[in-house]
């Protein structure tokens, strides 16, 4: 829904992309790490910004988990092609802006900025 609205208001497909690289790639995170969690799109005239929450384990190291192809994904989805460790790596390369607020035991907060 958040890719149709962007085109309608004439975002440029590489702008549209980045937020939908990002987006999957947040939400993913959330399936395999977390019991479940939110995902919220706010458009701006000149930005959007996406917001995922999850009530997972938290993040212990994020800077470890920052790195191309660290995960702590467990087996099962790794048989079904998820957990290379590239999810956070690909957040970043496609936001302008990322930020990660982890409480260990709580979940995990991902905002990412994305400017037209």
């Amino acid at each position: 829904m958040t890719k149709k609205a962007l085109t309608r208001l004439g975002v440029s497909p590489q702008v549209v992309k980045r937020a939908a690289i990002a987006m999957y790639e947040a939400e993913i995170n959330v399936v395999i790490h977390a019991n479940g969690g939110t995902a919220e799109a706010e458009i701006f005239p000149d930005h959007i910004r996406i917001c995922v929450l999850d009530n997972g384990p938290g993040i212990p190291d994020v800077d470890l988990a920052m790195q191309e192809g660290w995960s702590t994904a467990p087996d099962t989805a790794r048989e079904m092609g998820f957990g290379a460790g590239m999810g956070l790596p690909n957040i970043k390369k496609n936001a302008d802006e990322m930020s990660i607020d982890t409480r260990i035991g709580e979940g995990t907060k991902i905002t990412i900025i994305i400017r037209f």
